[in-house]
This record gives structure tokens, C-alpha cells and sequence, in this order.
């Protein structure tokens, strides 16, 4: 019975040992584990945190490309605008040619003169051409002076009209999109 109670014991013992080295291993099991997801978490933030920085990266390189293609189509459209207003001005001295043609020979010359016609012709079809691509004259004559719109080059002191009044228009003056390509010359009364 002793010898039993003794190998009970010594059982005892090595389930005992058992027991622990199992416990042991299984905690050095849970340690490694525990490493191996911290390791697996850092990596996860790091890739996050590259993910991130390339993100921002990728939409800050759009943005820029954006405000890159919308200032090119601006800066394209303020050239085109340029160039229109530069060949205009001078187209404008032909127009005003055409119009004092006009204008001295208007009464003169019998109304079936085929010259006549032909500048007369010309000088419409010039001011069909400038409408149609959205060159305004400015309207001076009977206006308030704006010395945004109008170049004052005399001044009369009259009574019968308005302060500031534009009494006579010398030159006509246009307008492209807002912009003045040349001012009226006008004649001012008070």
C-alpha cells in the first residue's frame, strides 16, 4: 500500500511537472504570439501611415494639376483676348477711314455711284465683323464723361447742356469684353 501511495505520489508529482512544463510552454507560446502581433500591429500602422502619406501626396498632386490646367486655360484666354484687341486697334484706323470716306462724300455723290456703295458696303460689312465678335462702340455723344470710357481733348463752357456732358464725339471709341481698346475723343461742355 505504501509503494502505491508512493507511486501515487511520484504520479503525482510528474503530472505535477507535467503540468507546469505545459503551463511554461504555453506561456512562452503566448509570449511569442503576443511579439509576433505587436510586431504585426507596428508594421499594420506603418503601412498605414505610408498609405496616408501617399494618399495626401496623390491629392495634393491633383490639386496642383488642377490649378495648373484651369491658370493654362485662363492664361490662354487672356492671350487670345490680347491678340484680338491688339489686331482690332489696328483694323480700327481702316474703319475710321472708311467712315469720314463715307461721311464727306454722303450727299456729294449721287446714291447709285457703284464707289460709293462699294465703301459704303465695306465700312457695314467691317462693323458686322467687330459686332459679331463682340466689339462695342462706346456710346458717347449726350453721355456723362467717364474718363474710363472717354478722352477729353477740348472743353466748352455752355449752359444749354448738362455738367460733364459729351457734346462731340471726334473719334469713336470700342470696347472688347469689357475692355476699352480705345477711348472716345470727345469735346466736354462745363
Amino acid at each position: 500500500m505504501e509503494e502505491m501511495k508512493k507511486d501515487e505520489a511520484l504520479e503525482e508529482q510528474q503530472t505535477t511537472a507535467e503540468a507546469a512544463e505545459a503551463a511554461e510552454a504555453e506561456a512562452v507560446q503566448a509570449e511569442e504570439i503576443l511579439d509576433a502581433v505587436d510586431e504585426t500591429a507596428e508594421k499594420i500602422a506603418k503601412l498605414e501611415q505610408q498609405a496616408a502619406d501617399n494618399l495626401d501626396k496623390y491629392q495634393r498632386t491633383l490639386a496642383e494639376f488642377d490649378n495648373f490646367r484651369k491658370r493654362t486655360i485662363k492664361e490662354k484666354a487672356v492671350m487670345y483676348d490680347d491678340g484680338v484687341r491688339s489686331t482690332i486697334e489696328k483694323l480700327l484706323t481702316v474703319i475710321d477711314n472708311l467712315e469720314r470716306a463715307v461721311a464727306v462724300q454722303e450727299g456729294k455723290v449721287d446714291a447709285d455711284d457703284a464707289f460709293f456703295k462699294g465703301v459704303k458696303m465695306t465700312l457695314v460689312q467691317f462693323r458686322e465683323i467687330l459686332h459679331s465678335m463682340g466689339v462695342e462702340e462706346i456710346k458717347a455723344l449726350g453721355e456723362k464723361f467717364d474718363p474710363n470710357l472717354h478722352a477729353a481733348v477740348a472743353h466748352e463752357d455752355d449752359e444749354s447742356y448738362g455738367e460733364n456732358e459729351v457734346i462731340l464725339e471726334m473719334l469713336k471709341g470700342y470696347k472688347y469684353k469689357d475692355k476699352v481698346i480705345r477711348h472716345s475723343m470727345v469735346k466736354v461742355a462745363n
